[in-house]
């Protein structure tokens, strides 16, 4: 009877300790920042990050994914688990994102989005828009620039943001993905005017970010420290060093 205790005991702790996250695509080049900084103060403390587009995401939680939290793309998400009652918290806004260019090969950037246009441009990598933010708001900005009907025959769809740049680097001529990609140490040898250039926000609604905690989280003091961690200023700096804006 005691070593069940103890079993159940030592289980029960272990389950405490680990939280579920829910984390969009573009997060995943700052993600692994924001755990170990995290676990400066939280040592004993497990994230495990699913990572994925926000749309597909939100279906997972809907159909009963045991999450605790959601770093969503927009704030479009957040906001529907809220309504329906399977977010805790009113979505909150953890960075802006923004959507750039970018290019394996040199590029003449000096006509914006017009680029795309060029007969050189021959496949463009785009986030579906059905599931992915970042798609949503890259269509956006392509009809806003009068290009979209244009180019649509070249595109190439990624399902979330993270294999949008996978086939940026492989598959086609430009890609249009998430500045924050261009923060990993894999992408850091392309240049800014060079290789990418970000998208005039004019053409497009500013990508808030939105986060929540949700049902699985609601007995879980590791799952509310580490929303209250992702609003802190050691958190906002992570963001921040990933090329997000933050408030």
């Amino acid at each position: 009877m005691r070593l069940l205790l103890l079993f159940t005991l030592t289980y029960f702790t272990l389950q405490a300790a680990t939280i579920n996250v829910a984390v969009a695509a573009n997060v995943s080049y700052a993600i692994e920042d924001l755990k170990k900084e995290f676990k400066k103060s939280h040592p004993d403390t497990k994230i495990n990050v699913i990572l994925g587009s926000s749309g597909k995401l939100t279906a997972q939680i809907k159909n009963g994914a045991p999450y605790m939290l959601f770093m969503s793309a927009n704030m479009k998400y957040p906001e529907a688990l809220y309504r329906d009652k399977i977010a805790i918290t009113e979505p909150v806004v953890y960075a802006e994102g923004s959507l750039v260019m970018l290019s394996l090969k040199k590029q003449n950037f000096s006509g914006g989005l017009n680029l795309l246009l060029d007969e050189k441009i021959k496949t463009i990598a785009i986030a579906n828009p059905k599931t992915a933010p970042y798609g949503m708001v890259s269509r956006e900005a392509l009809k806003n620039a009068k290009i979209y009907e244009k180019i649509k025959s070249k595109f190439v769809y990624g399902e979330s943001i993270s294999q949008t740049v996978a086939y940026t680097n492989t598959a086609a001529d430009i890609g249009l993905i998430a500045k924050s990609a261009l923060y990993s140490s894999k992408m850091s040898r392309y240049k800014k005017g060079v290789n990418w250039v970000e998208v005039n926000s004019k053409y497009y609604t500013p990508i808030e970010q939105g986060l929540v905690l949700l049902k699985d989280a609601k007995e879980s003091l590791e799952a509310k420290a580490f929303y209250d961690f992702l609003q802190s200023k050691r958190a906002k700096k992570i963001f921040k060093d990933f090329g997000y804006i933050v408030k």
